[in-house]
């Protein structure tokens, strides 16, 4: 029996489960290419990585010589997966209208996240250099939860109809969205500000451009 007590990180767990329901679904594994084309990997090399992290940790049997034997260790529980939608893009810019639909989703390690299995959570791709000074850049993963907001998260918003990421300021009785870029302007409400969800972690997949 593996005893394991290193987690995978959120993009790692997804790859295993992508693996795990790949074989379930067609009776074999996938290629690298195929995890590569799932997962939007802009790099050849950054399906290699991840499963050689996945291996170091204990969490992914490989059989040397051959590309596609390869299987996650029974004792990583999908039971401590969270299912999370992604809703498309949002930008980390000037607002748009609406968060486009894209259907997919992922699955994360809750324990990694720090949430409980109950959590409503969901994945926004960004757009934009507006949060680059909190590290938060163009193509990231924003996985968000919907819970209620305090000084300083950083949150998906609805300002006046229109969604946007950045920081929420809480001045008394007063809320405004701030970036974290000093090329944009705070966005102050006219009319309404509805916090959408509260960022619990980033993925990033592709070289950042800070």
């Amino acid at each position: 029996m593996h005893l394991h007590t290193v987690k995978p990180t959120p993009q790692q767990a997804a790859i295993l489960e992508f693996i795990g329901s790949f074989r379930e679904q067609t009776g074999s594994l996938p290629s690298q290419r195929e995890i590569q084309e799932h997962f939007g990997f802009a790099s050849r090399h950054s399906v290699p990585k991840h499963l050689a992290a996945l291996q170091r940790k204990g969490l992914l049997e490989r059989s040397a010589g051959r590309a596609r034997a390869m299987a996650p260790v029974a004792e990583f529980s999908s039971g401590s997966l969270l299912r999370v939608p992604l809703l498309g893009a949002i930008p980390a810019g000037l607002p748009i209208d609406q968060v486009e639909q894209s259907g997919d989703f992922l699955q994360v390690d809750a324990a990694t996240l720090g949430l409980s299995r109950q959590a409503e959570v969901f994945g926004l791709r960004v757009r934009g250099d507006s949060m680059i000074d909190a590290h938060i850049v163009d193509g990231d993963l924003a996985i968000l939860e919907r819970k209620p907001a305090s000084h300083r998260d950083i949150v998906a918003a609805l300002i006046d109809g229109e969604v946007t990421l950045k920081r929420l300021i809480v001045e008394g009785s007063r809320k405004f969205l701030k970036a974290e870029n000093a090329n944009y302007a705070d966005l102050m409400p006219a009319l309404e500000l509805v916090i959408q969800g509260v960022l619990r972690t980033v993925i990033r997949t592709h070289p950042a451009r800070l």
